[in-house]
């Protein structure tokens, strides 16, 4: 069923219902199931939402994608997003779709006994060349330097020239690029396929052809790339053995063992002799034929060899971005789309509104938001407006004004346009915290110790603001909380939540006459950091702990459901 609407009142309507039926009996929040409907858009299992027919997504295509996805999976299909559909969702994968193709291809395709898919695009020729353009950072991936890589690939070459006859050779010279060139990169690469920092997705690839990108295989150079895949680092060789299939014209395949698959399967134990599995080499062998004589797999002479892979450490890896998120003291904290954003000096940490964190790495500021200045290394504050879903940064005695993860022209601006200006008249040359409050949808700006209030129902960024009468007030109005606190956010059931330092303050209802409220950990409760150990008399060695992941309780359905019909008026506002 598709459903066509005119009228904005009557979108708004059939959304809310849409969230409130998709929620009863599964197990996931209402947002999170935005967030799916975009994974699964961006992994081929739905139709993107069309913006000029405002063609919607109905529960029942929902459930069948999820039905689909679980099937491919090779999870139960329940067409709910329950934990285990959750969690393969999260996982580490190919940044290529799953189903590739119209309708009428998908339902061709479920016909099929063979479970392996092909592009439909191949080379054509067998002796293949490639180079490499760019290595991984040694900082992130220690323990690969450019000859290990490259080592690591020619094997990974292999693993298809013993199923099919292939050949493949370096280019005689990086200038001359080759038919597959290899780099690694990070966030916007200038290939329209961005990647997201470490963990999600790791790599992806082009299908052959006469474009310029055909063939070119591209690796997340934030991932911490490894020969062995010990101590929570990805194997280079399995997800260059994959990357290497789409290269060729192969798609994912739902077999299971394939290496096509779309998640990450884990590091190969013993690499000269690896082979690939039934379905792969069927699928490669559709394309170019079987490999005459010999039987594929074991050494090859010509290949240089592997070193033996390091043994696993008893312990992770000393992670310098661990004390620093987990030490608090951050330079700003915002609400922006339903993730609340930390910054801390050039990058930033995010976390979902069900209590994951997206990374326990840090982004850098000027990959995700793009139209700062060159050097940036502090944010004084950042809110989401509320009328057109605009992204305000504050930095020193500028602002600026962000559509989405970029810069408006016209700016940087004054912080003067505010009109802010002291109990004695000075005019404010900084702003420490902003927040819209939900009491009462106005937006507060605090500077040394005032506070003033600004009504953005009609937002004009043409016009400079003012403050409404009676403004500056005392920041002690918000009692119980620090006056001089690092930042504020509105969340959950509207609650006003003051961080500073490494502890945050919950107003229920963001009302001012509580003067008796409980600070409780922004590392633990926030930042997935571990609890002190009371029996401890020093705080725990950051490089024996991990982080917990678990999500934190939710908040009831309904109310949620409003604050999902709420984001979605902002997004089409935007």
């Amino acid at each position: 069923m598709e459903l066509y609407f005119a009228v904005r009142g009557t979108k708004l309507v059939v959304l809310l219902w849409m969230v409130l039926a998709l929620t009863r009996g599964a197990s996931a929040e209402p947002v999170q199931y935005t967030r799916a409907m975009d994974w699964l858009s961006r992994y081929g299992y739905l139709p993107p939402p069309d913006p000029h027919t405002s063609r919607l997504q109905t529960k029942e295509g929902m459930e069948k994608a999820i039905r689909v996805m679980q099937r491919f999976g090779g999870i139960p299909e329940t067409g709910v997003l329950d934990t285990q559909t959750l969690q393969l969702m999260s996982a580490p994968r190919c940044s290529l779709p799953d189903i590739v193709g119209t309708e009428d291809m998908l339902r061709r395709r479920r016909r099929r006994r063979k479970r392996y898919v092909l592009s439909g695009l191949k080379w054509q020729k067998t002796d293949l060349t490639w180079s490499v353009h760019s290595y991984p950072t040694p900082s992130l991936s220690p323990g690969l330097n450019n000859r290990l890589v490259e080592t690591i690939l020619s094997h990974a070459f292999k693993a298809w020239s013993d199923a099919a006859p292939l050949s493949f050779s370096r280019a005689p010279n990086e200038a001359a690029g080759g038919d597959i060139r290899v780099s690694f990169a990070r966030s916007l690469h200038d290939d329209g396929y961005p990647f997201d920092g470490r963990g999600g997705t790791l790599a992806h690839a082009f299908f052959p052809g006469e474009n310029d990108v055909s063939g070119d295989t591209h690796f997340d150079d934030d991932e911490i790339w490894s020969h062995g895949g010990t101590d929570g680092s990805t194997d280079l060789f399995t997800v260059a053995v994959h990357e290497f299939g789409h290269a060729l014209g192969l798609s994912h395949s739902s077999a299971d063992p394939s290496i096509m698959r779309p998640y990450y399967q884990g590091p190969v134990e013993n690499i000269p002799n690896f082979q690939l599995d039934l379905d792969d080499r069927l699928a490669i062998q559709q394309l170019y034929g079987a490999k005459e004589g010999g039987r594929p797999g074991g050494s090859d002479p010509h290949l240089p060899r592997l070193p033996t892979p390091p043994a696993p450490r008893a312990t992770r890896p000393y992670d310098p971005s661990f004390t620093e998120r987990c030490q608090g003291g951050f330079d700003a904290v915002a609400n922006i789309r339903g993730e609340v954003f930390f910054f801390k000096g050039d990058h930033f940490w995010r976390t979902q509104r069900d209590g994951m964190l997206v990374s326990s790495n840090p982004a850098l500021i000027k990959n995700f938001w793009l139209g700062l200045p060159d050097g940036t290394d502090k944010i004084d504050a950042v809110y989401e407006r509320m009328s057109d879903s605009r992204i305000i940064f504050f930095i020193g005695s500028q602002y600026w004004v962000f559509k989405d993860t970029k810069a408006m022209t016209g700016y940087p601006r004054p912080l003067s346009d505010w009109g802010m200006r002291r109990k004695g008249g000075e005019p404010v040359d900084r702003v420490d915290a902003a927040f819209i409050w939900a009491h009462n949808g106005k937006t507060y700006l605090f500077s040394d110790g005032e506070f003033w209030r600004f009504d953005e129902s009609k937002s004009d960024d043409q016009k400079p603001k003012r403050p409404e009468p009676d403004y500056p007030r005392d920041n002690g109005l918000w009692a119980g909380v620090p006056a001089d606190m690092d930042d504020v956010i509105s969340w959950k059931e509207g609650d006003a939540y003051f961080f500073k330092g490494n502890q945050y303050w919950v107003l229920k209802k963001g009302g001012l006459n509580q003067e008796v409220v409980t600070p409780k950990s922004t590392a633990v409760d926030w930042l997935r950091c571990p609890a002190p150990d009371p029996t401890q008399q020093s705080p725990k060695d950051p490089r024996t702990e991990r982080c917990s992941c678990a999500a934190r309780g939710s908040s009831s359905t309904v109310r949620s459901s409003w604050t999902l019909l709420i984001s979605v008026v902002l997004v089409i506002k935007s």
